[in-house]
């Protein structure tokens, strides 16, 4: 195997025809990656991912060819998949407004061009999901939200529309799922790519703790943060120490690496129903 590319979180491998995906431990916030690790994040990680790409198979075709034909020394956090040319556009759904798209809405009273109206507070619900794009930034930088009509530019006006289309079919058939299951997903980012034959196919990881805001919803009440089953706990962490968010960040002590922990294994025993 060939190392191509070590991400924030993930290295990618090129095994003969097909790429290995390996989730490391590792964790990034503010798009700057810790230096503490999260044990057992990039097995966790990519059992959840297997999971909901089976769950998500009859509305667009992802990337795995296999969990299980990897390396030994990656077993569990580990994809066998195929090569895509990825979409240069992250694609986000939200269905509440927390986080980046809060702040861009207190701002501008819209978050990537989208008109929201007034009067929406910290975790308000939207009338309906919204496609909220993003540029995807090199390591160390920033994403910076974009238009529908910029992803036009970028991508074409049929290309922009699928995106739009599967994004939210995504994020409304993960959040039916998970509200049976007492979770709320509150937003989440997918990766889509090109096959060779220019189908659109779901890549990397789907409805994780790492890409989408889960919340129990026994305690939601909008107008406040939400406890969260996600990387929100180290978010509020980082931003509690002072740090101004740029490379080095700083060490995490071992009693939020631990809750961050316990709260990613929570989320995925509730919505798999299956032991950790």
């Amino acid at each position: 195997m060939k190392l191509l590319h070590s991400g924030k979180v993930r290295d990618v491998y090129a095994d003969g025809d097909d790429l290995i995906l390996v989730a490391s431990d590792r964790v990034s916030v503010y798009d700057v990656v810790l230096p503490t690790p999260i044990p057992d994040k990039g097995r966790l990680l990519t059992q959840l991912s297997l999971w909901w790409f089976e769950q998500l198979a009859d509305l667009v075709p992802n990337h795995v060819v296999s969990a299980t034909d990897v390396p030994e020394r990656f077993a569990g956090r580990a994809i066998r998949c195929r090569r895509l040319e990825m979409v240069p556009v992250e694609c986000i759904a939200r269905g509440y407004l927390t986080g980046l798209g809060l702040k861009e809405y207190e701002k501008n009273g819209s978050v990537s061009g989208l008109e929201l109206g007034p009067g929406l507070v910290e975790a308000s619900k939207l009338p309906e999901p919204v496609f909220t794009p993003t540029t995807k930034a090199p390591v160390g930088e920033h994403d910076e939200f974009m238009t529908y009509a910029e992803v036009v530019d970028k991508v074409g006006a049929d290309t922009a529309e699928r995106l739009r289309d599967i994004t939210v079919r995504v994020y409304r058939r993960g959040a039916e799922l998970a509200a049976e299951r007492g979770i709320i997903v509150a937003d989440t980012k997918i990766e889509l790519g090109w096959a060779p034959d220019g189908t659109l196919v779901l890549g990397d990881e789907v409805l994780t703790s790492d890409s989408s805001r889960f919340w129990p919803a026994d305690s939601y009440r909008p107008g406040r943060p939400q406890f969260s089953f996600d990387k929100q706990y180290l978010r509020d962490w980082a931003a509690g120490t002072g740090w101004d968010k740029q490379a080095p960040a700083p060490e995490v002590p071992a009693e939020v690496v631990e809750m961050t922990r316990a709260r990613y294994v929570e989320v995925y025993e509730r919505l798999t129903g299956r032991t950790w």
